[in-house]
């Protein structure tokens, strides 16, 4: 526990400097480029992310699971080489596929997205950028071996450029054009960084980058593979492609003030995935205390949901005014609802990370996998019924079925009911189910 709170310590951390730092760039883009400029600026980001999300891999699992000692918390250094190697080369297949996937979704756009012809050259660039720049396999090798301080300076290198680029797309090219070029300037930058630091941490062996010497060595490799891709596919369409359904249905103005609702009361969901990140590893090399760190961690998170949503509540509209400006305000409840889904993550952030440390990335997948569909099938239903508020009901819906899945999954799987014996004052044995009974 004393790790994972280390750990989430310096995840967090980088988390508060990018929270604030994006509350800049949001103030500036939005007030300069007007409700349905931004609504452009969202659809691009949000297409450039969903091709991203799709296409890569969760590499940071895989050197987390196949990079640590199997016989002792630590890291085995020819185990994480030959891990990283298969991370390396399946990010190459991600940039190849989701290349060819952005030329497609470019060229068909004009039918299906509220964005101008004008910027679909800008919008296929942005989609490249975000490809070349996936960073999930310097992020896996530093949080391997436990550099959590090294990848929270590197990840800062975002936020910075991001708020800097802002100011200078609002005093050089106050469209959309320059916020974009703001935010790919971003990626390259935080991308660079990550790579810096991680090979020093941990070289990269050119002859160790194989699509084929972990799956030889473990036989259900693709399997995990598929299944934590699919899971991150899944996180992506629960925000990514919610925003680009929104406004398919909803046109660009709709789009843009439900960014906005998301980034102010979605934060939760970042924090969520800080606690996955930060709690993963601690799983993976304690297998025997796994039930209890997370138990421990979906109580503290629970605490930490309420107080933001009453956070959100108090503080949300006026929030919004000084952010976003006067123009937005009407997003406030659609934010409120989405800071709630955003809560329901967070308790559920420690029970998902449990189901993949036991090998169960699979299930996961299939717990997210219906609500998720269920979402964006009812998705157009529910903005003609109340527009982004309606959206924020999708969502907070999805949340919830899918944590009462994890807990479900997680009582039902045999190696979390197994009955671990301590011994009492008097020598005998006394019984106690490990199972998480209180998540």
């Amino acid at each position: 526990m004393k790790r994972v709170f280390a750990n989430m310590g310096w995840l967090l951390g980088g988390r508060g400097i990018n929270a604030v730092l994006s509350l800049v760039y949001l103030a500036i883009a939005a007030r300069t480029l007007g409700t349905e400029g931004f609504g452009y600026f969202a659809l691009i980001i949000a297409l450039g992310q969903a091709v991203t999300g799709f296409s890569s891999f969760q590499t940071w699992q895989f050197i987390v699971r196949w990079g640590a000692d199997p016989d002792k918390p630590g890291v085995d250094i020819v185990r994480a080489r030959e891990a990283t190697g298969f991370a390396v080369a399946l990010d190459g297949v991600s940039v190849a596929v989701g290349t060819l996937a952005s030329t497609v979704l470019v060229l068909t756009a004009p039918l299906w997205l509220d964005v101008p012809q004008n910027l679909m050259v800008l919008t296929f660039a942005y989609c490249v950028i975000s490809l070349m720049t996936i960073r999930t396999t310097p992020t896996g090798m530093l949080r391997l071996h436990s550099e959590y301080g090294l990848a929270t300076w590197a990840e800062a290198v975002q936020p910075i450029i991001r708020a800097g680029g802002a100011v200078l797309a609002w005093w050089l090219m106050p469209d959309v054009t320059g916020f974009i070029l703001a935010f790919a300037a971003s990626e390259v930058g935080t991308a660079i960084a990550l790579w810096i630091v991680a090979l020093r941490v941990q070289p990269v062996n050119l002859a160790s980058i194989s699509l084929r010497a972990i799956p030889a060595r473990h036989k259900d490799a693709w399997r995990f593979v598929l299944s934590t891709n699919m899971s991150g596919s899944l996180a992506v369409a629960g925000k990514q492609v919610m925003i680009l359904l929104v406004g398919t249905f909803g046109g660009a103005y709709l789009a843009g003030g439900f960014r906005i609702a998301n980034q102010l009361g979605v934060a939760l969901i970042a924090l969520a995935q800080t606690i996955s990140k930060a709690i993963l590893p601690e799983l993976v090399q304690s297998r025997d205390t796994a039930v209890e760190i997370a138990r421990r961690m979906a109580n503290i998170a629970a605490i930490a949901g309420v107080a933001a949503v009453v956070s959100a509540i108090l503080f949300g509209r006026p929030g919004i005014a000084l952010i976003a400006g006067e123009q937005f305000t009407g997003f406030y409840w659609a934010m409120i609802i989405l800071s709630i889904a955003g809560a329901v993550e967070l308790v559920g952030a420690s029970l998902e990370s449990l189901l993949i440390s036991a090998g169960k990335p699979h299930v996961a997948f299939l717990v997210r996998l219906f609500p998720t569909i269920l979402a964006l099938v009812m998705l157009e239903m529910a903005i003609d019924w109340k527009g982004a508020q309606g959206a924020g009901f999708a969502v907070l819906g999805s949340s919830v079925l899918t944590v009462v899945g994890f807990y479900l999954a997680i009582v039902n799987l045999k190696q979390f009911r197994l009955v671990v014996e301590e011994p009492k004052e008097n020598g005998e044995a006394d019984a106690k189910p490990a199972s998480p009974s209180n998540p």
